[in-house]
């Protein structure tokens, strides 16, 4: 049964396109979408589609807002467990992912991933339309802006647009007078 195989390790459904086994036909079909770019759980409310029905689930709750997993110790709501999960241990300051080779250790296995790559010097996202490459594939899509011109980070004040959204906060300061950095000396 699918039960016994947790403990034998077996998996005797294989990918067609890569080899990767799997203990379960699902959870095969849900890996050979990643292959072939099959979607079929579509959102009612915006043109995004998901390769499984629980991936819809949570991007439903950005359309309703719906945020059930919440914080104990500062009662910030997550849209998943995962996340809040991960926003726990800025408080716990737990730090489970490690790496063998250094004394880093992070709270998330991705943050690990990344940091190995300044060991190895691995940059596995690659531009397009020059020869850079990048650690992470949201660096990548932020320097591709510089060759597309795309400007996704509108102002709502005015006629504005900008490549980050870090550099749409700080415009924003601008129409709304924020200064979030005071001099210790003065009022500036």
């Amino acid at each position: 049964t699918v039960h016994v195989r947790t403990h034998t390790g077996e998996k005797p459904f294989t990918c067609e396109y890569c080899e990767k086994t799997f203990a379960t036909r699902a959870h095969l079909t849900v890996h050979v979408r990643t292959h072939t770019g099959e979607k079929p759980f579509a959102c009612e409310y915006c043109e995004k589609a998901f390769t499984t029905r629980s991936n819809l689930a949570v991007h439903l709750r950005t359309h309703t807002g719906e945020m059930p997993f919440v914080c104990e110790y500062c009662e910030k709501a997550f849209r998943t467990n995962g996340d809040l999960t991960v926003h726990v241990r800025t408080h716990t300051g737990e730090k489970p992912f490690a790496w063998e080779y250094c004394e880093k250790a992070f709270a998330t296995n991705g943050e690990l991933t990344v940091h190995v790559r300044t060991h190895t010097g691995e940059k596995p996202f690659a531009c397009e339309y020059c020869d850079k490459a990048f650690l992470i594939s949201g660096y990548l899509a932020v320097h591709v802006r510089t060759h597309t011109g795309e400007k996704p980070y509108a102002c709502e004040y005015c006629d504005k647009a900008f490549k980050t959204n870090f550099d749409l906060t700080v415009h924003l300061r601008i129409h709304t007078g924020e200064k979030p950095f005071a001099c210790e000396y003065c009022d500036k």
